[in-house]
């Protein structure tokens, strides 16, 4: 048989047998609320590099804070839904003009590292987002527990650098939280599922765990890339 005459069945690519469909439904609630997420973080980092009518820094991340806060303490209800909506959508645009500084640095050594690291992130994103998909279920979410130590030790690699001021450690700082944090999204994906399963259909607090996943794993690629890049022009001088 000619391997190039065979049908491809694409329906079949995108069947979670093992996922129920209210826990569909749901999922399409979450990424089509990531979706929007991600294009209103772009509008606040536009803000902060072509405006500067915003600037990212302190008051930024505490409104981004804030705003978070402000949408775990709102119950999940018909009734509060668009206003929750309307405090994600904030939550975001805070988000985007705090990435400001970072992408002020980035767009100094070259601004074209901002395409790449999007588009690698969203690679990235991607592939670990089907892999928890199409995964038995349950089975990522052991890493719970270790991920969280990877954390613990990211804070305190911190706390030691603001001593030794290290680019090393640094570095070593950026590669360990670029990988913990491809690990969360497949944990915190699998727990979404889990979630749903269970009842909790709470998709626009469940958008914020996988926005954060992104957000965090496309600023510590931009920051890689910069870093790599800069030592690149230092070499050839």
């Amino acid at each position: 048989m000619n391997v190039f005459d065979r049908n491809i069945n694409f329906d079949a690519l995108f069947k979670f047998s093992q996922i129920s469909h209210s826990t569909q439904v749901h999922l399409k609630n979450v990424y089509s609320s990531l979706a929007v997420c991600m294009f209103v973080a772009a509008a606040g980092s536009y803000v902060h590099v072509v405006t500067r009518l915003f600037q990212g820094g302190v008051l930024s991340v505490l409104g981004s804070l804030g705003m978070m806060f402000w949408l775990a303490m709102t119950p999940h209800n018909s009734e509060t839904e668009r206003k929750r909506l309307a405090i994600l959508a904030g939550f975001a645009f805070l988000t985007g003009v705090g990435l400001g500084p970072t992408l002020d640095f980035v767009i100094a050594v070259n601004p074209s590292i901002i395409v790449t690291a999007f588009m690698g992130t969203s690679a990235i994103f991607i592939c670990f987002t089907l892999s928890a998909l199409y995964a038995k279920r349950r089975s990522y979410l052991f890493l719970g527990g270790t991920l969280m130590s990877g954390l613990s030790l990211l804070f305190l690699m911190s706390v030691m650098n603001m001593f030794f001021g290290s680019l090393m450690l640094f570095k070593a700082h950026m590669y360990l939280g670029l990988f913990i944090m491809c690990g969360f999204v497949l944990f915190d994906t699998q727990l979404i599922i889990e979630k749903a399963e269970n009842g909790d259909k709470d998709y626009v607090w469940h958008c914020v765990d996988l926005f954060l996943d992104f957000i965090t794993i496309f600023r510590k690629l931009m920051v890689i890339l910069a870093l790599n890049d800069k030592e690149k022009k230092k070499e050839k001088k």
